[in-house]
């Protein structure tokens, strides 16, 4: 069996141009009034609002959110951290990623392969944050062997979008 047709025998259907364009539409603007997505895609606004719920119970769109300005809020110093632990057993991983998932300063947290094993995103005020927050949050960690730490001096491009692509 195909990997389509075997998608579509457990009941999971294929995005269609419509489908594709509200996906790229609502990662723009997930404000966007139905009626204004209706006119976009050429449909009336029943069908396009069951079209966005759909996609929205199948798991395609997982939520809204407001972006929100971090210079505004005070949180200025953007850093990616690379975590490396002193063993790689479940019972490692899995105190690290307790750990991370208690700090709002951690914005992401990627296992990863390679030369070490996690790839953190912190956003905080200010150096003395960060120092602070490496100290007495991630060095503290049973088993954080080793940390290296690059501080964005540019966000050059940051966005949420994702492609969305064709079938």
């Amino acid at each position: 069996m195909s990997p389509k047709s075997a998608s579509a025998a457990a009941g999971e259907r294929t995005l269609d141009r419509i489908d594709r364009r509200l996906l790229w539409r609502l990662q723009q603007d997930g404000r966007a009034a139905v009626s204004q997505l209706a006119r976009e895609v050429n449909l009336t606004v029943t069908p396009t609002l069951e079209r966005v719920r759909r996609l929205e119970s199948a798991g395609y769109i997982e939520g809204y959110f407001a972006r929100l300005n971090p210079g505004r809020l005070g949180l200025g110093l953007l850093a990616y951290v690379e975590v490396l632990l002193d063993r790689t057993t479940p019972d490692a991983f899995e105190r690290f990623k307790q750990v991370m998932l208690a700090h709002d300063e951690v914005m992401e947290c990627h296992m990863v392969a390679g030369g070490f094993d996690y790839l953190l995103k912190v956003r905080v005020k200010d150096m003395e944050s960060y120092r602070r927050f490496l100290g007495d949050r991630i060095a503290a960690v049973r088993g954080v062997q080793q940390t290296h730490t690059y501080f964005v001096m540019e966000e050059v491009k940051s966005t949420h979008r994702i492609i969305v692509p064709e079938s």
